[in-house]
């Protein structure tokens, strides 16, 4: 049977410049382990240590552009573009412009604070 999701979870941020994050499906929302969704606002200047997740993440950018560094360089993802990072694949996260980025990211599977792996700070 589906179901509503009538609102989001917000959950807490990790990061410097804290960003909000709103997960509609996912661990917290709805209890679902294989699968997570969530809308991520970030204002400019965020950023936060690089990680080694156990999830595969699609990001979809919907507005501003969300800056992705790898081990082989930058990518600069922009609205109406989406990034698709690997599991096991290390990445760090920013938006260094001015206006800041929106996304959507779906997490297969569900996004953990115990399977993404943060760098130490």
């Amino acid at each position: 049977m589906p179901q509503l999701v009538e609102q989001p979870c917000v959950i807490p941020p990790v990061g410097q410049n804290p960003k909000l994050i709103e997960e509609y499906a996912g661990r917290v929302a709805t209890g679902s382990d294989s699968m997570s969704l969530a809308r991520i606002v970030c204002p400019a200047g965020w950023s936060e240590v690089g990680q080694q997740p156990d999830f595969t993440e699609t990001k979809v950018v919907l507005k501003g552009m969300l800056r992705v560094e790898h081990k082989g360089g930058v990518l600069e993802v922009r609205s109406g573009q989406a990034v698709l990072c690997q599991a096991g694949e290390w990445v760090r996260y920013s938006t260094p412009e001015a206006d800041g980025a929106e996304y959507v990211a779906v997490c297969v599977p569900a996004f953990s604070p115990a399977t993404v792996h943060r760098d130490a700070e």
